[in-house]
């Protein structure tokens, strides 16, 4: 076959040792890469029968991967960790694949946006000039506080990149989102800001009934909101974290190893589904729309869809912007697991009390390393390169497996994946070296 004046041999399948193969996933339009590996058949081009199936919550999906009823599923990078180390079900989850970058925003309700806005600096236009940090929702909340009100506000699951998101975005403004206890789960305690889990489909309905009045989710949830004018998305993820890593793809580590060549074979038809999602310049984020839109996989408006999926971003009605990087399945080795990534989230867990007792910087290490796979994605793109199918250029041979310090934070605070203790004592609000949340006090440190 040719492609572009090269000659390429045509692939040997890998004899993978299970064919027929049921995917959970999400109703969010960041399940891309599972939907199209199905659509483009990149995964029966690895022999490999696929049934892809949405799931009513994150926690039944994650339940059903660890009892085996799925084999594997579209996840929240916090789900593989946080079952690891017995934070919630106890289950050893690995994650051969990352499946994006970016892609979730933080909506309030209108109410709470007039308010905000006086506190919000104005371009000469009369628009909002981005990012837009907490510190502008600060004396909102104040006031809801000082007439008796609680700030109640959405986020997809307690070890969700949501909710760190936005305890992120919050804490960044000097208002605290609340810390976790062995004794109490809720992530209420001390809290300025009352954060409880809602599905991401029922967040715009559970905010126009007024049980909420913002939250953090991905898309479409936000622009839905915009659509049907009950609320204004303040920030993108990309703003509190340029470039984060957003889902990961989670199946068992005793899958990995009774089914090694079955877990390269899906890994390979990810990987090209992602090159597909941001090739040439996004050019096929049009038909990953319409594809989406579909009832079986995300099932919103595909006008809805597009507004993120192809580098816009609506704030305030009609004050659509570019954000090319909203969704980024391929690029900045987007699709590479790596260790720093896991460690993040981990600080963030410890941060607030979900990890309840100081850890040393080696165990961050090792257990990023023993749920992030790299050895196996790496595996699977090197095949990838054999087929022809993707450039060589497109993978960090080389990585230790942890990305530069970076400070593109809303904050500005540098983050080094190989110093997470200094990381999070650098932190304002939150735990610090040797403090813990017993009772409803902190103590120790």
């Amino acid at each position: 076959m040719m492609i572009s004046g090269l000659t390429i041999a045509k692939a040997e399948m890998l004899p993978v040792e299970k064919d027929e193969l049921k995917f959970g996933f999400i109703k969010l339009t960041d399940m891309a890469p599972l939907a199209i590996a199905y659509e483009k058949g990149y995964f029966e081009d690895e022999g490999l029968f696929v049934t892809l199936e949405p799931q009513a919550n994150w926690k039944v999906l994650l339940d059903r991967v660890i009892t085996g009823e799925l084999d594997g599923a579209h996840m929240l990078a916090g789900q593989p960790l946080a079952a690891t180390i017995g934070f919630g079900t106890k289950a050893h989850i690995v994650t051969p694949f990352s499946m994006d970058l970016n892609g979730n925003g933080i909506t309030v309700s209108n109410e709470v946006w007039a308010m905000m806005k006086e506190h919000v600096p104005m371009d000469a236009e009369g628009k909002p000039v981005h990012p837009i940090k907490a510190e502008a929702l600060k004396p909102v909340v104040d006031k809801f506080k000082a007439d008796g009100k609680p700030f109640n506000m959405g986020m997809v699951f307690p070890v969700s990149t949501h909710n760190y998101e936005l305890r992120y975005w919050l804490a960044s403004g000097n208002i605290h989102p609340g810390f976790y206890s062995p004794t109490d789960v809720s992530g209420q305690i001390k809290a300025d800001a009352l954060l409880s889990v809602t599905p991401p489909p029922q967040m715009p309905s559970t905010m126009e009934a007024g049980t909420i009045v913002g939250y953090c989710v991905g898309e479409p949830w936000n622009q839905q909101a915009v659509f049907k004018g009950i609320g204004v998305p303040v920030i993108t993820d990309y703003e509190i974290w340029k470039n984060n890593p957003e889902k990961v793809f989670g199946v068992t580590k005793e899958f990995t190893e009774k089914y090694p060549n079955t877990t390269l074979a899906l890994t390979k038809a990810l990987i090209r589904a992602a090159k597909w999602l941001d090739e040439n310049n996004n050019a096929n984020r049009p038909e990953a729309v319409e594809i989406l839109a579909r009832s079986e996989y995300v099932g919103a408006d595909a006008e809805v869809i597009a507004n993120s999926m192809t580098g816009t971003f609506e704030y305030e009605k009609g004050d659509k912007r570019e954000v090319p990087d909203f969704n980024v399945f391929y690029r900045y080795f987007a699709t590479y697991p790596y260790y720093s990534d896991a460690i993040w989230y981990l600080t963030q867990m410890r941060r607030w009390g979900q990890i309840a007792e100081q850890k040393d910087d080696a165990w961050y290490d090792e257990v990023a390393k023993s749920v992030y796979r790299p050895d196996i994605y790496l595996k699977a793109a090197q095949l990838l390169v054999e087929d022809g199918h993707v450039d060589k250029a497109d993978f960090p041979w080389e990585t230790d497996g942890y990305r530069e310090p970076t400070s593109a934070f809303i904050d500005n605070i540098q983050y080094d994946g190989h110093s997470p203790n200094a990381y999070i004592n650098s932190l304002t609000i939150g735990l610090k070296s040797g403090e813990k949340v017993s009772g409803g006090l902190v103590t120790g440190g």
